[in-house]
């Protein structure tokens, strides 16, 4: 939620670092609009400079090797199950004996990628690598194609027919029987394979073209490479392969691939660093990098949005849509209607119409806020006058009445869906109707789903596994998890969160941190933040400070010590264990943290459970 706390007549005069001097600004339409009427006060940020980009005072995540792309490949540790301690035979018993498969197991069928991506909740963090994706293979076949051109790509057709051959090996055996390799090919079968997730065999068909010199490879090609590598290698491997790139094809384009993956990432220092880099390199400040920062505060620090937006001023960016669905969605995050609605007005002052996903997300904004008649006006424009010719709107419709608690609308819409149900339609049921309390919905419309693929993947599992885990039913969700395994599916982070948090709704805490452990030795992504503050939160609730100390220390190692809401946690844990704490604002200082008001609030509660001198002399 954005943390407002200062006056904003400071920000008129407060001027822009560019490593040159220091340059006065006026505030810009879609800034003032941002900043004014906020109920909580406004944000005055703590300018510096960091090689021209400004950033609040504030400490970073250093530790880049554990940090990867969401989209890296989740798969078992080759070596799980090698060594079965007693807590492992605990789990054998349990029902979670799955976890522990070996990774050929796992990685069965693991080609169709499916399950590769663990995605967001956020509707822009979905699209935006959609996007470059586009860019990435459009500019390769120098336009966009039709639909029937795209389904008759002779290459696609190759390397589906055969699943479990290398790309390197079915297409030189397609070379040898008389196709030519050409560049409208090439992005046609990209963009099928990345649409299907498909992520592997798209590197290897860009290794293979590389190595062979069937064609020339293009700007597009190498920040395509380097976004796959990105996906599946991480971000460590990516800046690699990025000073392998000859220096004439090493631009722009190729520069952003990599900033829209380590926002992806939530890396702040590495986003921060290649935004700095670019800026030195002279590249021109596109409304594309701006909205990534903006996208990566509104996850991270929603202070330094006000620095994004100075910027933008400074270099005379006009804000996109995608700018105003970001600040939109700031705006509602805060429960901020009153500032939410002016920047829709700006937004259509300088005319630009909702899109699609704006138009959900002020709807969700109205019913979290309780304002269920604006919600259901805005439902009712979205939906026109039949919804079954605007049938695409309903993955959004679905789960936004059942926010509003209008089971009757959702299951309106959904008997439109229904009988031939798309993927994105019947997970949005899931969702809804389990949120909703109908389980047994919930889980027709995972049936939906299993009936028409062979394999469901993670993501189709999780969508179940996280509405058994809201209602504490962990013999489900237990059940699901072996078929989960049975079914060859990788675990990715989303799934270990909902397992984790299935055990801890269910008061086992232990077993949930078992469970854990073993996600951190297993997955080649770490766990979400929010699946170790689900444990660490619990311990801390029990007043167990020996385990939530540990929890805090496996957190600092996943780089994850830069929040203060960690800091929180621990101290409420001593709280609820009625012991005092030594040394703690010292280690925050290490961590280049300080306490806010809350924090100190907390610290003087801890303070009261010292002893004296003397008290401790007696004992």
């Amino acid at each position: 939620m954005w943390a407002i706390r200062r006056a904003s007549v400071h920000l008129r005069n407060r001027g822009l670092s560019s490593g040159t001097g220091r340059i006065s600004i006026g505030k810009s339409e879609i800034e003032r609009c941002y900043f004014e009427n906020c109920n909580a006060g406004i944000i005055e940020p703590q300018v510096t400079s960091i090689g021209g980009l400004l950033s609040s005072t504030r400490s970073y995540n250093t530790s880049s090797s554990s940090l990867k792309s969401r989209g890296a490949v989740l798969s078992f540790s080759s070596q799980a199950g090698a060594d079965s301690s007693e807590e492992d035979k605990d789990d054998l018993e349990d029902g979670f004996s799955e976890l522990e498969s070996p990774l050929d197991t796992a990685r069965k069928g693991s080609e169709s990628d499916d399950d590769l991506s663990s995605k967001s909740d956020l509707s822009e963090e979905e699209s935006i690598l959609d996007d470059i994706q586009d860019v990435l293979e459009t500019k390769i076949g120098g336009g966009k194609s039709s639909a029937r051109t795209r389904a008759d790509s002779e290459m696609t057709k190759a390397i589906l027919a055969a699943p479990a051959s290398s790309v390197n090996t079915v297409l030189n055996k397609w070379v040898k029987e008389g196709n030519e390799v050409t560049q409208l090919e090439v992005s046609l079968t990209m963009l099928h394979l990345r649409r299907r997730r498909m992520f592997v065999k798209a590197l290897q068909l860009l290794e293979w073209l590389q190595s062979t010199k069937k064609l020339q490879f293009l700007e597009s090609h190498y920040a395509s490479r380097l976004d796959l590598i990105a996906k599946l290698r991480g971000i460590a491997k990516a800046e690699e392969y990025l000073k392998q790139i000859p220096d004439s094809f090493r631009d722009e384009l190729v520069y952003r691939t990599l900033l829209a993956n380590c926002v992806t990432a939530n890396n702040v220092k590495k986003s921060e660093e290649l935004f700095n880099k670019m800026k030195d390199l002279k590249f021109h400040t596109s409304c594309f990098s701006c909205n990534q920062l903006l996208l990566l505060y509104k996850k991270t620090d929603k202070k330094k949005i006000a620095d994004v937006l100075l910027l933008m001023e400074k270099e005379n960016i006009k804000p996109s849509l995608f700018t105003y669905q970001v600040l939109i969605d700031v705006k509602g995050q805060s429960k901020d209607i009153k500032g939410m609605e002016q920047i829709v007005e700006t937004m259509k002052s300088e005319g630009l119409e909702p899109s699609t996903q704006i138009q959900a997300s002020l709807a969700r904004h109205y019913a979290w806020a309780g304002l269920k008649d604006k919600a259901e006006s805005v439902l009712i424009e979205m939906e026109g006058g039949d919804i079954s010719k605007n049938r695409w709107i309903c993955q959004w419709l679905i789960p936004i009445y059942a926010t509003l608690g209008k089971a009757d609308e959702v299951e309106r819409i959904w008997k439109v869906c229904e009988p031939n149900s798309r993927f994105v339609e019947a997970m949005a049921a899931i969702g809804a109707w389990g949120h909703l309390g109908n389980i047994e919905k919930a889980e027709a419309a995972f049936d939906k789903i299993v009936e028409k693929i062979k394999k469901p993947s993670s993501k189709h599992f999780n969508a179940l596994l996280k509405v058994y885990t809201n209602h504490k039913m962990l013999d489900k969700g237990k059940d699901l998890v072996k078929r989960m395994v049975e079914s060859g599916c990788t675990f990715e982070p989303l799934t270990w969160d909902a397992i984790v948090k299935l055990y801890v709704a269910s008061d086992e805490v232990v077993k949930a941190s078992s469970i854990l452990e073993k996600a951190v030795k297993q997955s080649r992504n770490k766990p979400m933040f929010s699946t170790y503050l689900a444990v660490m939160s619990k311990y801390a609730e029990r007043g167990d400070v020996h385990n939530a100390e540990s929890i805090f220390l496996m957190m600092k190692r996943a780089g994850y010590s830069t929040r203060l809401q960690l800091y929180h946690t621990l101290l409420q844990a001593y709280i609820n264990a009625k012991m005092p704490v030594y040394g703690f604002s010292d280690r925050m200082k290490a961590d280049n943290m300080f306490p806010n008001k809350a924090l100190a609030a907390q610290l003087a509660r801890v303070d009261a459970f010292r002893k004296s001198p003397v008290d401790e002399l007696l004992e």
